[in-house]
């Protein structure tokens, strides 16, 4: 991409947009001033003769003296200087309201180009917001607005997500070398135990990275799509899972009917997944319910996961699908401590199937989590049945 200094002095190698419109302000102009001579060339003074009048009739040579009649010639000598004079008038005219009009029309354009050329260096924060009536000028301004806002959140977001990843890569990269270190100063030490807690330090940054590819994936849509039945996806997630949830005493329930969607069906049986496992790990210690239920919408297919636990507070919701924000209340040190990719994972799988997410706490504890995902097309429903 060229610097921004490189870029606008090969735009002023040329004639300027606002030297533009002036030349065609000044120039349509002169040719309504030329329409207009030709005009009164064609329809009046060719009509008139040339050579000298006589008189008219009743009028001898003692009789009163006839009043003097201009001929074409005349006409001419007395009409074209002047004519000349509006010309050149219309001209120097042309140029100047034409230069100060196309100043005052592009003013809008300036506040754009100044803006670019402040995002262009790096400055995300400025916004044109631009008064006047709502012409193109003001709805191009407003997108503008619109693109660095969304812009400028997105940079934000992927600088917190940078920083996040490398610390959470950073602490089992820690606990290697500390685990190393130690076998390395006490020989007499169990390695047995040592190479059992590196491996579980191992799998954990593996999974780690596993998440974060499969977000860049996610958020970059580069997946295949075609039919997919939730309810299908539902009960492939629950079988995996259910020996899970039967160990920590969950009572695991698919209901539903067949809800039909378009998009990859191994990151949809992944959103699932991460669901039904976060329903089953923030949960009560026994006696708890995960309940898995698929419909069909007139408007989207929805996927719903409500789940038993600990009640959560209203305003530690919005910050569930934030990567690496697992909330004070919801941070596991068991097994099954997670990355803090789970929700984060599904929110932007969903987003990349063009869906909505939408998570709400249950009174009596726990979450109902919505997945609603655009309906698949008639023709890829019954392609997907046959």
């Amino acid at each position: 991409m060229p610097s921004t200094p490189a870029a606008f002095a090969s735009r002023r190698a040329g004639l300027s947009v606002r030297l533009k419109l002036t030349l065609s302000y000044a120039g349509f102009l002169m040719v309504s001033g030329a329409l207009l001579l030709a005009v009164v060339w064609v329809f009046l003074l060719r009509y008139v003769p040339d050579g000298n009048l006589s008189p008219g009739p009743g009028q001898g040579h003692w009789g009163p003296q006839p009043p003097w009649v201009p001929n074409r010639s005349d006409l001419q000598r007395a009409f074209l200087p002047r004519a000349s004079q509006a010309m050149a008038f219309l001209l120097l005219f042309g140029l100047l309201g034409g230069w100060l009009l196309a100043g005052r029309m592009l003013s809008p354009l300036t506040q754009i180009t100044d803006a670019a050329r402040l995002a262009a260096e790096g400055s995300l924060s400025h916004r044109i917001r631009m008064r006047g009536p709502r012409d193109e000028f003001r709805e191009l301004a407003d997108v503008f607005d619109t693109m660095l806002r969304q812009l400028e959140s997105h940079v934000d977001e992927q600088q917190r997500f940078a920083a996040n990843a490398s610390h959470e890569l950073r602490t089992p990269l820690a606990i290697s070398q500390t685990l190393l270190d130690v076998a390395r100063s006490d020989p007499t030490r169990d390695h047995g135990e040592l190479l059992e807690r590196l491996h579980i330090v191992n799998t954990r940054a593996i999974d780690l990275i596993e998440a974060l590819l499969l977000l860049s994936r996610s958020d970059r849509r580069s997946f295949t799509r075609e039919p997919v039945d939730l309810s299908l996806v539902a009960e492939e997630a629950a079988e995996t899972l259910l020996p899970f949830a039967e160990q920590r005493r969950i009572t695991l329930e698919v209901t539903g009917e067949r809800a039909q969607t378009v998009g990859s069906e191994e990151l949809i049986l992944r959103v699932v997944t991460n669901l039904v496992q976060n329903a089953i790990v923030h949960n009560l210690s026994t006696g708890g319910v995960v309940s898995v239920h698929t419909e069909s919408q007139p408007d989207a297919s929805v996927l719903r996961v409500e789940n038993t636990g600990r009640p959560v507070p209203p305003d530690l919701v919005p910050t569930l699908t934030e990567p690496f924000q697992r909330g004070t209340r919801r941070i596991r040190t068991d097994e099954h401590a997670g990355v803090g990719l789970g929700l984060a994972i599904v929110h932007s799988i969903v987003r990349a199937h063009d869906g909505a997410l939408d998570i709400t706490p249950r009174p009596a504890g726990g979450l109902i989590v919505n997945v609603r995902l655009p309906n698949a097309p008639q023709t890829s429903a019954l392609s997907g049945a046959r």
